[in-house]
C-alpha cells in the first residue's frame, strides 16, 4: 500500500472518528450533522479546492526543486524523518501564529480570512472552509521549505496527514479536556474561543493551531474556565450580508445541492474582493 493511499485512509478514518465523538461526548449538544454548508465544505472546499490547489503548490514546488539549484543542497536530508516532521511541525506552525495573528489585524488579509470565520456552527469540518487565496499561501509556505530543504519525499506526506486530522480535531464539537496539555498543544476546548462571536473580542485570541504554546508566551490566550463561561454563537455577525450557503434541507434534488454549493463557493470567493466601507 502507498503512503499516499494510507494518507488519505487515516484522514478518511479520523473523520468518521470525530462525527461518532462529536455524537457521543458533544461539546454544544443537538448540533447537526449536515448543518448549513455541509456538502459546501466537504465537496467544494475539501475536495475540488484542495486537489485543484494541490495541483498548482506542487506544480510549482517541483518546477523550482527541477529548474534551481536550491534542492541540491539537501540540508536536512539526512536527518532521521521523524525529526524532519517534528522540525516542520514546529517551525511552520510559528509562522501560522503570526500570519493567523496578522489575517485579523490587516484589513486586506482579513478578506482571504473571514471565510474561515463565516460558519456558524463549528465541527469537524467547518475548519475546511478557507478561502483559496489564504490557502496557496500557508501551504506554499508549509510545503516549500520540505522540497527546497532537501527533505525525504514522504515528509510532504506526514506533514499534510497531520494537519488535516488535527484541523479537524481542533475544530470539532468534542466535550474535550485536555488540562495541563492546553498550556502546550491545541485542542477544540481554546480553538472554539477564537471562532466565537459574542460580541466580544475573544476571536482575536488563540492564534495558535497544533501548539497554544505561542499564545501562552505571546500573550494572545484567552482560556476561561469551561465550567463557568461558555462561547454562545459563533460566525459573522458584524458581517450579516456574508453568503453563506442555502440550508440543504431546503433543497430536494441531489443536483440542486450540487449547484447551490457552486454557487455559494463562487459566491463566497468573490465577497472577499468586495469594495470596503468608508
Amino acid at each position: 500500500m502507498s503512503l499516499q493511499l494510507l494518507s488519505l485512509i487515516i484522514i478518511s478514518a479520523a473523520a468518521v472518528l470525530m462525527v461518532v465523538l462529536e455524537k457521543l461526548f458533544p461539546y454544544t449538544k443537538g448540533q447537526r450533522i449536515f448543518r448549513e454548508g455541509f456538502f459546501n465544505d466537504i465537496i467544494m472546499y475539501s475536495i475540488v479546492q484542495s486537489y485543484l490547489l494541490g495541483l498548482i503548490i506542487f506544480g510549482f514546488l517541483n518546477w523550482v526543486k527541477f529548474n534551481t539549484d536550491l534542492y541540491r543542497y539537501s540540508l536536512i536530508g539526512d536527518w532521521p524523518v521523524w525529526l524532519q516532521v517534528l522540525f516542520f511541525v514546529i517551525t511552520h506552525d510559528f509562522y501560522i501564529y503570526w500570519f493567523h495573528r496578522w489575517q485579523h489585524n490587516n484589513r486586506f488579509l482579513w478578506r482571504t480570512h473571514e471565510a474561515h470565520h463565516s460558519p456558524k456552527t463549528v465541527d469537524w469540518l467547518s475548519g475546511a472552509r478557507s478561502h483559496s487565496l489564504e490557502i496557496l499561501i500557508n501551504q506554499s509556505v508549509e510545503f516549500a521549505p520540505i522540497i527546497l530543504l532537501g527533505a525525504a519525499p514522504e515528509v510532504a506526506i506526514y506533514k499534510g496527514m497531520i494537519s488535516a486530522v488535527w484541523g479537524m480535531f481542533i475544530h470539532s464539537n468534542i466535550d474535550v479536556r485536555l488540562g495541563r496539555l492546553q498550556y502546550l498543544i491545541n485542542g477544540p476546548e481554546m480553538h472554539r474561543w477564537h471562532h466565537s462571536d459574542d460580541g466580544g473580542k475573544e476571536y482575536q485570541n488563540n492564534f495558535g493551531t497544533k501548539f497554544a504554546v505561542w499564545d501562552w508566551i505571546f500573550g494572545t490566550a484567552f482560556f476561561p474556565d469551561p465550567e463557568k463561561r461558555k462561547p454562545l454563537r459563533f460566525g459573522l455577525s458584524d458581517t450579516p450580508e456574508y453568503p453563506l450557503s442555502i440550508e440543504e434541507e431546503e433543497i430536494t434534488k441531489f443536483h440542486k445541492v450540487i449547484w447551490s454549493d457552486i454557487v455559494s463557493y463562487i459566491r463566497q470567493h468573490t465577497f472577499a474582493f468586495r469594495k470596503f466601507r468608508k
